[in-house]
């Protein structure tokens, strides 16, 4: 029995050391690690007056274009999102990725996971409300061909400002969060809302082919103009700068959302 006594303490042991260090580690980065505002270029007001920060990329030639919020994975605001922002505008959009972690950003997956189930969802929609009235607000912004997406965390959120903001023409979810029950569509219900676009990955671990086909079957049971397409042997978050750069399905995805976007934001009639 002592030695049983002892493999139990041991064990429980290890388990404060591990939580003491994960604990450590996200107060650091916390303390010491960048910030949204290290990737940010523009400040707008969120509802409850808070000041938040995004990311705001736009053509190089002057004209009124069409727009999209673009929202990053769970890793926050960071250079990658800012390149694919860019990458975006390069195609004749303006691109707000705002900051929805209100100045938290971080490249550890402990942080990373932190910041996904600690950040109130409510706070979330909000503040996403908040950067779709900033983007609409600018003069080379036309407010009625209005696009959101979004990558993993991002592409939840994404579908969720879809469904809460009937101004949205096109909506890109990449591998993020789904909806299972017809009714939960919101505002893509309505007549003349806009498309939707699903980006998966075959081998993805976080978001199961399961539950793509749930997704999937409940657009069927509605009126909602959509395409889910999944990518064979691809992984999660495979949509990426270095990605796209190499070619192949990152590749296709890409100029898949871009012929979205071009067929539903850039047409006006």
């Amino acid at each position: 029995m002592k030695w049983l006594r002892r493999i139990a303490i041991g064990l429980v042991a290890v388990m404060l050391l591990l939580v003491i260090g994960v604990g450590g580690l996200i107060a650091y980065d916390s303390l010491f690690g960048r910030k949204a505002a290290d990737y940010a270029n523009v400040r707008f007001p969120a509802d409850d007056g808070t000041e938040l920060v995004g990311y705001l990329a736009r053509p190089e030639a002057e004209g009124v274009y069409p727009a999209v919020l673009m929202v990053h994975e769970w890793w926050g605001l960071n250079a990658e999102i800012t390149e694919m922002a860019d990458k975006l505008a390069e195609q004749g959009y303006v691109v707000l990725a705002p900051d929805t972690y209100r100045g938290s950003t971080t490249s550890l997956v402990p942080r990373a996971i932190f910041l996904r189930v600690s950040v109130p969802a409510s706070r979330v929609n909000a503040d996403m409300q908040a950067a779709y009235e900033y983007l609409v607000a600018q003069t080379d912004v036309d407010a009625g061909r209005i696009g959101v997406m979004g990558f993993c965390y991002g592409g939840g959120v994404a579908l969720r400002h879809a469904v809460l903001n009937a101004n949205i023409a096109a909506t890109v979810n990449l591998y993020g969060d789904t909806i299972e029950d017809p009714a939960a569509f919101g505002a893509l219900l309505n007549p003349d809302a806009g498309p939707l676009l699903g980006i998966f990955g075959e081998r993805d671990q976080q978001i199961p082919l399961s539950e793509v086909a749930a997704f999937e079957a409940a657009l069927r049971q509605t009126a909602i103009e959509h395409t889910v397409t999944i990518y064979p042997e691809m992984p999660h978050a495979f949509v990426n700068p270095e990605g796209i750069a190499a070619g192949g399905a990152p590749r296709e995805a890409w100029e898949q959302i871009l012929a979205f976007f071009e067929a539903h934001l850039q047409s006006t009639t």
